[in-house]
């Protein structure tokens, strides 16, 4: 798999969708919002992570309506 900044993730033990900052070899470095608005970031493994599509996501949000 190959990540570039911007790029949309998840554990892949599940979880919230996390954004990609910056890639450096195996590092991830990823972002995302905490439930009361803070913004939390962590360098995860790469072999952590798998890639959203775009479609997911955009249905997830759909469904919340």
């Amino acid at each position: 798999m190959e990540l570039k900044a911007g790029d949309i993730v998840m554990l892949r033990s599940g979880g919230q969708p996390l954004t990609v900052a910056e890639v450096k070899g195996e590092d991830v470095l990823c972002l995302w919002m905490g439930m009361e608005g803070d913004l939390y970031r962590e360098t995860l493994p790469l072999a952590t992570l798998v890639q959203v599509e775009e479609d997911e996501e955009e249905e997830e949000d759909e469904d919340d309506e």
